[in-house]
């Protein structure tokens, strides 16, 4: 495992888009979701009703993937999370809101526009709890990846 704990938090929180990876009774799917980050947990909103939403709730792993759109190869780092995820609810839920808000004021109740605030009241805000992330940085060598250690 190597340390570099820090250089993926910082990425963590300077990325929005994380890719989600499902499984479900139609196969695999993946889904783009913004993100706001509490240390490795990715929080996210979705709707209950798409397909990655009902895909959790009936199999709560998945994976993720934070990345650039590299031209080079040489460039590649991303961050890829493997985890289960959970509705959030009470004290987390209010903290994770703050956290997204603060991230994406644009979903402020004082900046959101009406089609957002309708959307709002329409999704439910979940966490990806990871159990394993790898760092990849192919500016230290091709396929260079280090496992993180995220206790």
């Amino acid at each position: 495992m190597s340390d570099r704990r820090d250089d993926v938090l910082a990425y963590l929180t300077s990325h929005n888009v994380a890719t989600l990876a499902t499984t479900g009774s139609d196969g695999p799917w993946a889904s783009a979701v913004f993100y706001s980050s509490d240390g490795f947990v990715l929080e996210f909103l979705s709707s209950p009703r798409s397909r990655h939403a009902q895909n959790l709730a009936t199999n709560a792993r998945c994976a993720a993937a934070i990345h650039e759109d590299y031209r080079l190869w040489t460039e590649i780092r991303g961050v890829q999370i493997e985890g289960v995820v959970q509705a959030l609810t009470g004290t987390r839920k209010s903290d994770a809101v703050a956290r997204y808000e603060a991230k994406f004021p644009m979903v402020r109740s004082d900046q959101a526009d009406a089609p957002i605030r309708a959307a709002l009241e329409r999704v439910e805000w979940y966490e990806l709890i990871p159990d394993r992330c790898f760092f990849t940085d192919n500016t230290q060598g091709f396929g260079h990846r280090d496992e993180i250690s995220i206790v």
